[in-house]
């Protein structure tokens, strides 16, 4: 059989006759036909069952790298259907982008820009101008600046302000964030030196205070965005401790994690605190990321006073960590779509799915089980089921949104394959499964993907002739 095995040249030829390989760069046909021949040599040496003399033929061979360099040319990363229910999914790019704010990357990605450049002097300006004047209308802080993310921008902060020093901590706010993102190795790599006060439950007043020497620089609050500690617990909210760093002289940091413009207590949710609560507490600099609440793109939004944020903002670490051109214009973009509450929830996608009435729910669960009843499959059992869908992005930990979801079961074919076979779809259709059924949360959804998700299971039906 690997006398049978053709040539690298041979494939070639018979490549070349086929005008689907016309436009195919030569590397990328050269590359997809050795790694096809080296599969078939490496399964004729294991003595594996599938290849055969006729998967060794010419037109198999051929078949097989049409395949491959279809693969090859086709983006890595692409878009998918979420029916999970996790509104904003890490796994899967966090926000949704307002339609606005898509058109208004889509101006300045296909031109020149003012990204550095101050039209009215004349001369060379500063990125953070674009959004810096919204930030500060927004929250309420005196100077902000953005980076690219809000891991760097705790790293940048501690950098600037505690190097060398000690940050007092509660032990209970010492947390680890998805990616094995921990605040004592942040710390650690910024200089910083880490100072635990308090216990894992309960921190009081009395022990940041007591923590305070002379090599203090920083006192440091966590919000605890991803968990909850529950039970006989206690904290220092963080106006105590600016009051307390303000006696002392120390600043006061905050690291909101997730962040908020928006008290969702308002729409019948989980309170969580909002930036200008933070803000107005007297925090000296508070952090918080762009991408997920706030339902922006990627970024590590840092406000507060202007004396520390100056600072920070002349770090040279702030040009490592900076974000471009695309960044500034979506976060600016979605930042003017806040100076209307209302229509900020009604275009931002994160915030009106995290909102979104259970009616809502209902009426897209109904339509989307329209879709799949009217197929025709008799095998196929449908219902409807009450379960929750999360805020995700490691937000709002405790909350629970009630939603109306749909239980898919195939009869001979287990939740696992009906999973994989949706993962395969071309959009991807990701869901979960429970009780031995395919679950798909209507919370997530848009309208363009219920026709998506009907042709897939059309397709797999046909396929398994169910």
């Amino acid at each position: 059989m690997l006398r049978m095995l053709p040539g690298v040249d041979h494939v070639l030829e018979l490549c070349e006759t086929r005008p689907f390989f016309q436009d195919i760069p030569k590397t990328v046909l050269l590359s997809s036909i050795r790694k096809i021949l080296e599969t078939l040599r490496t399964g004729i040496l294991r003595t594996e069952r599938d290849i055969t003399e006729e998967s060794l033929s010419d037109a198999h061979i051929t078949e097989a790298v049409t395949a491959a360099v279809i693969k090859a040319t086709t983006p890595n990363l692409k878009p998918l259907v979420n029916a999970t229910g996790v509104v904003v999914h890490t796994n899967f790019g966090r926000s949704l982008l307002p339609q606005a704010v898509i058109d208004n990357i889509s101006v300045i990605a296909g031109g020149y820009s003012n990204l550095e450049y101050n039209l009215e002097a004349g001369k060379r300006g500063s990125r953070y101008t674009s959004v810096e004047d919204l930030l500060c209308e927004i929250s309420g802080a005196q100077a902000a600046m953005v980076v690219n993310n809000n891991a760097g921008a705790v790293l940048l902060c501690l950098e600037t302000i505690a190097k060398g020093k000690e940050v007092i901590v509660s032990r209970g706010e010492l947390v680890e964030i998805g990616g094995s993102f921990r605040v004592p190795d942040v710390m650690a790599k910024s200089g910083g030196i880490l100072r635990e006060v308090g216990t894992t439950n309960r921190t009081h007043l009395r022990d940041y205070e007591n923590a305070i020497k002379e090599n203090t620089a920083l006192l440091l609050k966590v919000h605890r965005s991803n968990y909850s500690v529950i039970g006989f617990t206690a904290e220092v909210s963080l106006k105590e401790m600016a009051e307390l760093g303000a006696r002392h002289r120390v600043p006061v940091m905050e690291d909101l994690g997730s962040g908020t413009f928006i008290d969702f207590s308002k729409y019948g949710l989980v309170k969580e605190p909002t930036v200008q609560e933070s803000v107005a507490s007297g925090a000296d600099i508070v952090t918080f990321s762009g991408d997920k609440l706030l339902g922006g793109p990627q970024g590590g939004i840092i406000v507060g006073k202007n004396p520390i944020v100056d600072q920070i903002k002349k770090n040279p670490l702030a040009r490592a960590l900076r974000i471009d051109k695309l960044t500034l214009a979506a976060l600016e973009s979605t930042l003017r779509l806040y100076r209307d509450e209302e229509k900020a929830v009604a275009m931002i996608p994160t915030l009106r799915m995290l909102t979104m009435n259970i009616d809502d729910i209902e009426i897209r669960a109904s339509n989307l089980m329209d879709e799949l009843t009217n197929i025709g499959a008799t095998r196929m059992e449908i219902s409807l089921i009450r379960l929750s869908s999360r805020a995700g992005g490691g937000a709002l930990p405790m909350m629970e949104l009630p939603s109306n979801c749909l239980r898919i079961r195939i009869k001979a074919m287990s939740a696992n394959t009906l999973e994989r076979n949706m993962r395969a779809n071309d959009p991807p259709i990701i869901g979960r499964i429970e009780d031995d059924a395919f679950i798909m949360d209507p919370r997530t959804l848009k309208d363009d993907d219920l026709p998506i998700i009907r042709t897939a299971f059309e397709n797999l039906l046909k396929k398994d002739k169910l």
